[in-house]
């Protein structure tokens, strides 16, 4: 599955959407992002239905909050479980905050991305996954859901700084139940080298990171990373 609402998916015009649309259909891989797009993977025990949002009119956009609920009541009664993607928020290494306000990003009104993310689990979303920010935020849980603000940039090619914050990063693995709470949630942290090629950091700098980030911005919601990775509510 592949989501194409972010703020570079139109970088080529419209006839680079047509032409990633059709290259990712020839490969077999589900697309969502695009206005009114979802994606429905099927697992075999499961209907996975995948909704990405930014905010743009030439995305699922984030900021048309009655039509972003319609999509994901929708993918609700269509799917057993619901994982929504939000490309939300500011940018760079003064960005790892989640501030409950809406945040700006080059005069661009990126949404209140808490705010969001609660109203996506309170139409039926089961997990929340946020991008955009190329730094780490901090993770919590609402409604029993995990929501996972942003998990910096996985990797690169002498695309982006990798210095201080900018360099860590995190591999996010959830596992639902049928009501779409996590029965097992796995954190690994990376490091970014100079190029912006990942490794896992055995130091788990970047799970420290996030723990401090969540500890700081959503109190007793926090969600948690233990030593081995495991996440849980805080202590």
């Amino acid at each position: 599955m592949l989501n194409s609402a972010n703020n570079h998916s139109h970088d080529f015009g419209p006839r680079g959407v047509i032409d990633t649309t059709a290259a990712l259909r020839a490969a077999g891989i589900a697309q969502t992002g695009l206005p009114g797009q979802t994606a429905v993977v099927d697992t075999g025990g499961a209907r996975v239905a995948f909704i990405g949002f930014a905010p743009y009119a030439t995305t699922n956009n984030l900021l048309d909050d009655e039509r972003a609920r319609q999509l994901i009541a929708s993918a609700r009664q269509s799917a057993d479980l619901v994982v929504v993607y939000l490309h939300a928020g500011a940018e760079g290494s003064a960005a790892t905050h989640v501030t409950g306000d809406d945040e700006w990003y080059l005069g661009e009104d990126r949404g209140n991305a808490r705010e969001i993310a609660h109203a996506a689990i309170d139409a039926g979303a089961d997990l929340v996954v946020g991008s955009g920010p190329h730094v780490l935020r901090g993770m919590e849980y609402y409604r029993g859901h995990l929501i996972a603000y942003s998990l910096g940039d996985f990797a690169g090619y002498n695309n982006f700084s990798t210095t201080g914050s900018l360099a860590l990063a995190g591999a996010l693995r959830v596992s639902l139940d049928g009501s779409g709470h996590p029965t097992d949630a796995h954190f690994t942290s990376l490091r970014l080298d100079a190029t912006g090629r990942p490794a896992v950091d055995p130091a788990g700098a970047a799970a420290q990171l996030v723990n401090d980030l969540s500890a700081g911005d959503f109190g007793a919601s926090a969600a948690h990373v233990g030593a081995s990775g495991e996440i849980g509510p805080a202590a």
